[in-house]
């Protein structure tokens, strides 16, 4: 169960890694669309896990590794963002969120 503060850490992350990946998504992925789709923080707020959803990208895992070679890059952009909230901008896992591609594969099951 998530703390006060991990939730609060949380939804900032999310909305300000949607506002990096707004800047730097038609480096990484020209043509097409990177969403933050969650982040969840550890407990002493020192690692966060975030989520992305990828479209329409044919080479999902070739994205997300250059996604994670650009990650210190990335931390640094979000650092300059929310430095003034946060004293430790927290180290950045990148993952593939494929939820809504499982919710589209059962979408076309149950309707054919």
């Amino acid at each position: 169960m998530d703390s006060l503060r991990q939730n609060k850490v949380n939804s900032l992350l999310l909305k300000e890694m949607a506002a990096v990946f707004q800047q730097e998504g038609r480096a990484l992925l020209p043509g097409g669309l990177i969403t933050v789709t969650g982040v969840r923080c550890s407990p002493d707020l020192g690692v966060a896990k975030v989520y992305l959803s990828l479209f329409p990208v044919k080479d999902k895992s070739e994205v997300m590794s250059r996604i994670k070679e650009q990650g210190h890059r990335l931390r640094g952009v979000l650092g300059s963002r929310i430095g003034k909230q946060m004293r430790v901008v927290p180290e950045l896992l990148f993952y593939l969120d494929d939820s809504l591609d499982r919710a589209e594969a059962i979408d076309k099951l149950l309707k054919g």
